[in-house]
């Protein structure tokens, strides 16, 4: 009987306790809301498009990993900013002084504020790359490819940086 006790109260204590934490690590603390705000491509090189798939994935990966509510406004946590960086370099080149390898950064600056616990807002760059071949040009579904695999990374890091104290 205290066996079957003891389990239930650790079990109901353990369900109580994901209110706070969950089991991607991330911490919410206290938040039952959160707004994303819209990401402004304020980059040279401008990618049509580029500024709604990024809000968007920020959102969804937000939405899949806590149980907080996405909100228009008055969020408990707010994430706002612009991609700063869209651009194509050559990284490595043939011997008749060709590219070789091409590489597709993008860079975002983020602005996080938690409404709930100010010394957690931050406000940092992260960017990440995509490599793909000298003699091809980035289009289409390898643009797409590129650009999804870029804005997982991103968001994934902003997840981390603002949710995770790890």
């Amino acid at each position: 009987m205290k066996i079957k006790l003891s389990f239930a109260l650790l079990l109901i204590l353990s369900l109580q306790s994901c209110k706070y934490y969950s089991f991607t690590g991330a911490d919410t603390g206290n938040a039952e809301t959160f707004q994303v705000n819209f990401f402004q491509n304020t980059a040279q090189l401008v990618e049509p498009g580029i500024d709604r798939d990024f809000t968007l994935a920020l959102q969804d990966l937000i939405q899949n990993q806590t149980k907080l509510s996405l909100v228009n406004n008055n969020g408990d946590l707010v994430y706002e900013g612009e991609i700063t960086r869209y651009y194509v370099a050559p990284m490595t080149a043939t011997a008749d002084s060709r590219a070789a390898e091409n590489r597709l950064t993008i860079a975002v600056n983020v602005r996080y504020y938690n409404t709930l616990d100010p010394e957690k807002d931050f406000e940092q760059n992260f960017s990440f790359y995509f490599d793909f071949p000298g003699d091809g040009q980035l289009t289409g579904g390898q643009k797409d490819e590129a650009i999804d695999e870029i804005f997982t990374r991103i968001t994934q890091d902003v997840f981390n940086a603002s949710l995770t104290n790890w």
